[in-house]
């Protein structure tokens, strides 16, 4: 028995193949393939833009597949949610649908477009946002470059951002979030109720949820004399508590501890004034609470 995997080709393509490695999980693509070979012989992918992945997991054609939560919505798919992973095309962060205009339009709130032109790729989604401010405008389909269409092609987009580095670029401004959305693994009900298939699920989502949270976290492991111990210990936030494991000197322990990136830049030097020695920092493939 195999599951058939689908993994979002385009803009989350490669940081969905990152984490996978992180996982555990080796997937090998070829430059126009679409059929990525991944090492776990029970497993079999192909290549689908996230656009479409929750339609073809929905029907079937996928027993489990990731995208984000706005084309599920989208596309009123009824898929199984099993796990939430926040990470996009450049962090971990969720993205945002926005209402935009350009800087020089008179458009200061969404009321403002009554009766006007929308491009979009998430014709649904907006549709609804709109209906349900009772605001009539018309909402059409973006194939792409929806940035560049104000004011000409339309009188305002609803787009997909991380910065907003985009929309400054084409001289366009934010008015309203329509939708923050975020990369889920999705199932298909009825691989979901197989006993098989929902362990292989389960199993995957367990992986790329530890090895999502190891991307933030680092290990932090030192000598400390037992006489500094306590104010070593003080300034350590732990995912739990730290270790602490006897050395042959008696008078010395090793203490290990697993904290966020940013947390260990700032406490380092404050370790080293408190008495620690040895220091070492380490990168985590995954972090499994």
């Amino acid at each position: 028995m195999k599951l058939k995997v689908g993994l979002p080709k385009g803009s989350l393509q490669d940081s969905t193949l990152n984490l996978f490695k992180k996982a555990g999980y080796i997937i090998s693509i070829g430059q126009r393939a679409y059929t990525p070979i991944f090492d776990d012989p029970e497993l079999e992918g192909l290549l689908i833009r996230a656009q479409e992945m929750a339609h073809y997991v929905a029907d079937g054609v996928l027993d489990v597949g990731l995208t984000g939560r706005d084309w599920i919505l989208e596309q009123e798919a009824e898929v199984i949610e099993v796990a939430d992973l926040a990470y996009a095309k450049q962090g971990l962060r969720p993205v945002k649908w926005v209402v935009a205009v350009p800087e020089s339009s008179p458009f200061e709130k969404v009321e403002d477009l009554q009766g006007k032109r929308i491009a979009t790729e998430l014709v649904n989604v907006t549709r609804k946002f709109f209906e349900s401010r009772n605001i009539d405008v018309h909402v059409e389909f973006s194939w792409g470059a929806t940035e560049v269409k104000p004011p000409k092609l339309a009188d305002a987009i609803v787009e997909v951002t991380e910065t907003g580095s985009s929309l400054r670029a084409n001289n366009l401004r934010i008015i309203e979030v329509v939708l923050e959305s975020t990369t889920k693994l999705i199932a298909n009900p009825s691989a979901w109720a197989d006993a098989w298939k929902r362990q292989k699920i389960e199993n995957i989502a367990c992986l790329l949820k530890g090895a999502l949270m190891a991307e933030e976290m680092v290990g932090l492991k030192m000598n400390a004399s037992k006489i500094n111990l306590s104010a070593i210990l003080n300034i350590l936030p732990a995912l739990h508590t730290p270790t602490i494991s006897n050395l042959r000197d008696p008078d010395w322990v090793a203490v290990e501890v697993i904290i966020n990136e940013k947390v260990a830049r700032e406490i380092i030097p404050d370790l080293r004034r408190a008495g620690a020695q040895g220091i070492v920092e380490y990168p985590l493939n995954k972090v499994i609470p």
